[in-house]
């Protein structure tokens, strides 16, 4: 990551609302970013990066921080950076930067989008300062289980699998609703899953032919003996290989940098964090692609 992430286009991008020696003395904004990241790929609250700053050479390493003599950082400065960033709703930005550079190497086509939503679970608990759960989070059935929390809906580029859409929202709001959202407006056809039924109905991009998955419970009762039938389970087949690549960005927030639970409360936050690890989910799985060039 340290190769493959474009630091000096997000440093140039952060710039212009860093502090400018105001107050104290202003860390450098590539180590502030560095430092950002690290939160995300290990899951780390703010008091628990200062910890590990002191305690692990390799992060003190990757945040240019190697002098032993220098102060480090503590966990209000970090705090005051993710703040800056949500202030100036950077991480959308971020994300649009990095798809950028990833669009001018031609690992970005955007001929076709695959979109979908996953349930973030967030905490459910009244024992706080306000005696109450996060009021901008909210309870779903899924199947027979009730969940709690918010949804992260994605549009993903339908040939590489690289995200170029993040839309947070409570977790009782239908995929549906935020599908239109999801499109960049470049797209010729979009794939969904069975959560989508009726979109054709419903969007306002008359132009995108959408591609939906079959209810689970009619393509069960397709009869294989019969050659027309065959033929509609083949076509399910081929727009489930498409829609899987959605897949892959949630398995990497979710396994590789061990993403479980909303952190903050509001939408605002987690949603701003959710855009940030999908932004380094894109170049950690073109990674391999990026080193070769």
């Amino acid at each position: 990551m340290n190769r493959v992430v474009p630091w000096s286009k997000l440093v140039a991008l952060v710039l212009p609302h860093a502090p400018q020696g105001k107050r104290g003395r202003p860390f450098p904004v590539e180590t502030m970013l560095r430092i950002h990241f690290m939160q995300q790929w290990f899951t780390l609250s703010d008091p628990a990066m200062e910890e590990a700053l002191h305690d692990v050479p390799l992060f003190r390493e990757f945040a240019a921080l190697e002098n032993w003599n220098m102060r480090l950082l503590d966990e209000s400065t970090i705090l005051r950076f993710r703040h800056l960033l949500e202030k100036h709703e950077l991480a959308a930005q971020m994300l649009a930067t990095i798809n950028a550079v990833l669009s001018s190497k031609g690992l970005l086509l955007k001929a076709g989008t695959v979109v979908d939503a996953t349930l973030i679970a967030a905490p459910s608990s009244t024992k706080n300062a306000s005696g109450e759960r996060d009021p901008e989070m909210s309870s779903t059935k899924k199947g027979n289980q009730w969940y709690f929390g918010m949804k992260a809906h994605i549009g993903v580029d339908a040939e590489s699998g690289l995200v170029h859409t993040v839309q947070g929202t409570a977790a009782n709001v239908h995929d549906i609703v935020k599908a239109d959202a999801l499109l960049h407006g470049k797209e010729t056809v979009v794939y969904g899953d069975a959560g989508y039924r009726g979109i054709q109905k419903r969007t306002s991009a008359k132009a995108v032919e959408w591609m939906v998955a079959m209810c689970p419970g009619k393509r069960a009762a397709l009869d294989k003996d019969d050659a027309l039938d065959r033929i509609v389970n083949e076509i399910e087949y081929l727009k489930a290989s498409v829609r899987a690549k959605v897949e892959h960005p949630f398995r990497v927030i979710k396994l590789q940098f061990g993403f479980a639970k909303a952190r903050y409360r509001g939408l605002k936050k987690n949603t701003a964090q959710l855009t940030t690890l999908f932004a380094l989910s894109n170049l950690w799985m073109a990674r391999r692609k990026l080193l070769r060039m």
